[in-house]
């Protein structure tokens, strides 16, 4: 009985295994950062499913210096849609089928390759397919760029500068992730500037503390008082009586509250110059409060990149924003 008992141990200990060696063995993703593979036929990517789709996921990602689309689509038939194409990162996925009685989008991880998102779109009809677009169109792109967010801290946490966090944690209560290659580029008492730089890119995250007075301080115009001053102080340019601030004329700062893993905080976006020169680019501000509710925490992450297209270095870094957690 008791050697029975063990060799059931022992299979169940292999299953385990396998499974969770499975997981292991999927291959990773393939495909470029925002990309998504969209795999519809020709004649509905022409018609009103693939109006709703372009519409959506390739509409102007906002406070960019210059036009870049939210996502790079690529068009695969159903019948083109083979091994080499199922690896990629983001998938999209329609179905039309005529039998159908309820339209419905799925959302699956890791179905072919990981770390990776498949969506699967089931309606039936071309008119149908648009309009379940249309009405959970915020829910559609907020997924795209959620998995697009955790593959950058998951990149962070596992390839982590531990020394940048620990020294964050030790000034804020809390810290972001830092990946190889970010480097200690400034600190005073209350503020901290950590950068990853190469000869034509430099991308950036701030973290200061002011004490809080009351929750005013957390009006747009008050936020961008707050962060025009450290910008100020703490953030030179390339020449005398030169310094970062905030860029008010080509696209207006705009504000929202996101709740977020537990954390509410506000959230600003917008683009950034150098007052008395021509450097700028975008940035995006987190403000929340402390644990003990006495300093406005302000996490800033932007992007000096003058060469080349900004979206995914913005949202390289804007993730390790999203990647704070509070000490322990």
């Amino acid at each position: 009985m008791k050697i029975k008992n063990l060799l059931l141990l022992i299979v169940a200990g292999v299953i385990t295994y396998s499974c969770s060696d499975n997981v292991q063995l999927k291959p990773t993703i393939s495909g470029k950062a925002g990309e998504v593979v969209v795999v519809i036929n020709k004649g509905q990517w022409e018609s009103d499913p693939g109006i709703a789709l372009r519409t959506l996921l390739g509409q102007d990602e906002p406070f960019l210096p210059q036009r870049e689309p939210m996502f790079t689509l690529i068009n695969i038939p159903e019948a083109a849609f083979t091994n080499i194409f199922k690896t990629h990162r983001n998938i999209v996925i329609v179905k039309i089928l005529p039998d159908l009685k309820e339209s419905k989008i799925v959302y699956q991880v890791d179905v072919w390759a990981a770390p990776q998102i498949v969506v699967t779109i089931y309606a039936p009809s071309q008119e149908a397919t648009a309009k379940l677009i249309n009405e959970q169109q915020e829910k559609l792109l907020s997924s795209l760029e959620q998995a697009e967010r955790n593959r950058n801290i998951q990149n962070a946490r596992k390839y982590e500068e531990r020394g940048l966090r620990e020294l964050v944690n030790n000034m804020f209560g809390g810290s972001p992730y830092f990946p190889k290659g970010y480097n200690l580029r400034k600190q005073t008492g209350d503020f901290v500037w950590i950068s990853y730089e190469t000869t034509y890119t430099n991308q950036g995250v701030l973290v200061y503390k002011v004490p809080f007075t009351d929750s005013t301080m957390f009006s747009l115009e008050n936020l961008l008082s707050i962060h025009n001053k450290m910008l100020q102080y703490n953030v030179p340019g390339p020449l005398k009586n030169t310094y970062m601030t905030t860029a008010m004329r080509e696209i207006a700062p705009s504000e929202r509250w996101v709740s977020y893993k537990g954390r509410t905080f506000a959230e600003v976006k917008g683009l950034w110059e150098v007052y008395n020169d021509f450097m700028g680019g975008p940035f995006t501000i987190h403000a929340f409060l402390d644990k003990e509710r006495k300093n406005m925490i302000v996490l800033e992450a932007f992007v000096y990149a003058p060469r080349f297209e900004k979206r995914n270095y913005m949202r390289q870094v804007e993730s390790l924003l999203y990647s704070y957690e509070e000490g322990k």
